[in-house]
């Protein structure tokens, strides 16, 4: 399709209407739920004629109805495009990113969006978005479950795995997908954790731990990006220029789609930056926003602003070139569907290829956080307890799984029968996960069926619903009373191992301190009771490591593992207050369980660091061997973690920092060299006056994991 010759005849309402998107549920009855307030109201027909995208429908019937009644009505029938928030899977659902961020497997990461790709593409999703790489360091924060990690690193493969998968080598292949990175830019920091409030932060910061996974990203060739709700050091992101002009389009030099987030040109009046929506859409186009999500305020305004010359149309052409680029890439002008179909619709929900990847990923996402030999339990057993909230729960998926996921969700009772289906299982709730939920009536039965078990399983966490948007905590407990129920239950039976399904780090304080046994599941999908079932008894041997730290306390928070040192560093124990030095009087600096902790089934052994030269050039590879050695009787994986630490600088640099991890398998005894190389890239920072660089001085290697590193080498940049 010549692109320019059907720009030039299109007139000034239908580029603007490039520029629209609207829901689904304008043209067509869905009851997909929408995550704001739609904008100012348009007639459906009217606006039929001319739209350029829609977001949030069911399936491909529904994609080839908004698709026809469109066609119908636009006279140069120009297809729509199709976006869906395709997060964790479609109808397959896999865990949630900050569990597959545990995983430490960037391989096992594009599996899992193979698996998303080939059922939105049978759904009819042209252009999901997906990845969410927002750096988040404060659990507050209800999307932190929607990001991989604290770590940018983590951020950066994960993020660009999923960007080649789905989008593969041919964007106009039926089974492919477009990728919109989110949220541009610094999203995970707000101010008090709370969702779309204010960031404030030193272009340094935000070029060093924020930029860098959505670069990642684009660079993977992604072909949207979405600016954050938040204003960024006073501007919202998507009226924000420096933020897209400067940087987005002319350093990084990205050419495809701006979109907006769900109503952000119209919140530019609330935020204060904008005295009317008019206002808002002159400041949006201004900043290099194409499409305008859901609020209308390009369709109401933006044509007169062009009229007028306020907006120039050469502005407005280049907008809805892009957005015309994108369609023609997707191939939609010969094949509108796309891939939209229900016989593969059919075919590919649900099979067997697609649940057994989410299993596996369930079980190598989770993290087991303690084992005083509780754990894995026997076959011998015969009377197991299943106790808990989420005992028989099906809501097992994340705020981001599809209407109805809960219906295909393989529960706990499910798994455990499957596995094994003579043992006896004695079935509680106790209570309920819910804020405010103080129902203490099934304590005393949960107990009772406690002690009468072989062993327990307790399930504990919070509810799908409580993480996610707009779902932000300002305590970080367990909710309710399932503080007490713990205290009961293992009171009345310490055979107990403590299963959580959450979708943040929770304060877990009071909760290590009795039980015997700790595995984080987070919310796990589709496969839930298979993978835990396999986890328990273990057939399948946990290997997850925390991709964000679990605090002691929530006035911890933010809770960067990669921190600065100050002029007063606390010394000695880290559970001892020290006067005048840095550090709180009621509870140690580090957290509970730390970034890149977590335990297996085995005994891995790191016998050594070494180092095959302790100087180098610029132009040198510094190459790094770890030794590793399985000392246990299990085999198992282990994700090696390579830190390293700038020890003098022009700016203060992290204590520790990874920059390469590897996951590797070993058998029984087996022994095995990891082999790294770190180049003068890795060593950079963004210096004072924000050049990237890297000084020569002294430096350190080390592996284990943050605040616990077991070898330690230095080496010297020339």
């Amino acid at each position: 399709m010549d692109i320019k010759a059907l720009l030039s005849r299109m007139t000034l309402e239908e580029k603007v209407g490039q520029l629209v998107q609207s829901n689904a549920g304008q043209f067509i009855r869905n009851d997909l739920e929408i995550t704001g307030p739609d904008g100012e109201t348009v007639p459906a027909e009217e606006l039929n004629r001319v739209v350029g995208s829609v977001l949030t429908f069911e399936d491909a019937a529904q994609a080839k109805a908004l698709q026809d009644q469109h066609m119908a009505a636009d006279r140069n029938r120009i297809p729509l495009l199709l976006m869906l928030d395709v997060i964790h899977g479609l109808r397959t659902t896999y865990p949630i990113p900050l569990a597959m961020g545990c995983s430490f497997d960037d391989a096992l990461t594009a599996e899992c969006a193979e698996i998303a790709r080939r059922e939105a593409s049978a759904c009819g999703v042209h252009v999901t978005f997906n990845p969410m790489v927002d750096t988040a360091r404060d659990a507050r924060w209800g999307r932190i479950l929607e990001t991989y990690s604290e770590e940018p690193l983590l951020n950066c493969r994960m993020g660009a795995a999923i960007v080649r998968t789905t989008q593969g080598q041919n964007l106009a292949d039926p089974e492919n997908v477009a990728c919109c990175v989110k949220h541009y830019a610094a999203y995970g920091a707000p101010e008090g954790g709370r969702d779309y409030n204010t960031v404030e932060l030193s272009e340094r910061l935000l070029r060093e731990a924020y930029l860098p996974a959505y670069k990642a990203c684009l660079d993977a060739g992604a072909r949207l990006i979405m600016p954050s709700f938040n204003a960024l050091n006073g501007i919202p992101s998507v009226a924000n220029p420096w933020l897209m002009n400067r940087v987005l389009r002319g350093e990084w030099g990205f050419d495809g789609v701006v979109i907006s987030d769900y109503n952000a040109v119209m919140e530019l009046v609330p935020h204060g930056v904008a005295e009317s929506l008019r206002d808002a859409v002159r400041k949006a186009m201004e900043a290099g926003c194409d499409i305008d999500m859901v609020s209308n305020a390009y369709y109401r305004h933006l044509a007169d602003l062009v009229r007028e010359g306020t907006v120039p149309e050469a502005v407005l052409d280049a907008a809805v070139l892009r957005v015309l680029q994108l369609k023609n890439d997707l191939g939609l002008f010969e094949n509108p569907y796309h891939g939209a179909s229900e016989e593969r619709e059919r075919e590919v929900y649900l099979c067997p290829a697609h649940r057994e990847v989410a299993r596996r990923a369930a079980e190598e996402s989770a993290v087991l956080l303690k084992n005083e030999g509780i754990l894995p339990l026997s076959r011998e057993l015969k009377r197991i307890a299943l106790i808990g909230p989420f005992a028989e729960e099906t809501r097992l998926n994340g705020f981001w799984s599809r209407p109805g996921a809960e219906r295909y969700t393989v529960t706990l009772p499910e798994g455990i029968r499957a596995l094994l289906p003579e043992a006896e299982l004695i079935l509680e709730r106790g209570c309920g996960a819910e804020l405010g939920d103080l129902d203490r009536s099934g304590l005393d039965r949960a107990a009772a069926a406690a002690a009468r078990a072989d062993a327990v399983i307790l399930t504990l966490g919070e509810p799908e619903n409580d993480s996610g948007e707009g779902r932000s905590r300002a305590e970080l407990t367990l909710p309710g009373v399932q503080q007490e129920l713990a205290e009961r239950v293992i009171a009345a039976n310490p055979r107990t191992a403590v299963v959580l399904f959450n979708g943040r780090p929770l304060v877990l304080t009071a909760l290590e301190k009795i039980a015997p046994a700790l595995l984080e599941m987070w919310y796990p999908g589709t496969e839930a009771g298979n993978a835990l079932a396999r986890l328990l008894w273990g057939e399948a041997n946990p290997c997850g490591k925390l991709s964000a730290g679990l605090p002691r306390a929530v006035g911890q928070l933010p809770m960067p593992y990669n921190r600065m040192n100050t002029g007063r560093p606390k010394p000695g124990p880290d559970d001892q207050a020290v006067p005048f030095t840095s550090c709180y009087l009621d509870t140690p600096n580090l957290p509970l369980y730390s970034f890149g902790y977590g335990l297996s089934y085995t005994r891995f052994v790191y016998e050594s660091l070494t180092l095959d030269r302790d100087r180098m050039s610029k132009e040198d590879t510094l190459r790094v061997t770890v030794t590793l050695r399985n000392d246990g009787d299990r085999a198992g994986k282990e994700v090696v973690q390579l830190y390293l630490r700038d020890l003098a600088a022009s700016v203060v640099r992290p204590v520790q920092q990874l920059i390469d991890y590897q996951k590797v398998m070993l058998e029984p005894g087996e022994r095995k060299e990891v082999h790294f190389e770190v180049t003068e890239k890795q060593l950079r920072f963004w210096n004072f006056d924000c050049e990237y660089v890297s000084e020569p001085g002294t430096f350190e290697l080390s592996c284990g994991w943050a605040d616990h590193l077991l070898e330690t080498k230095r080496f010297t940049l020339d």
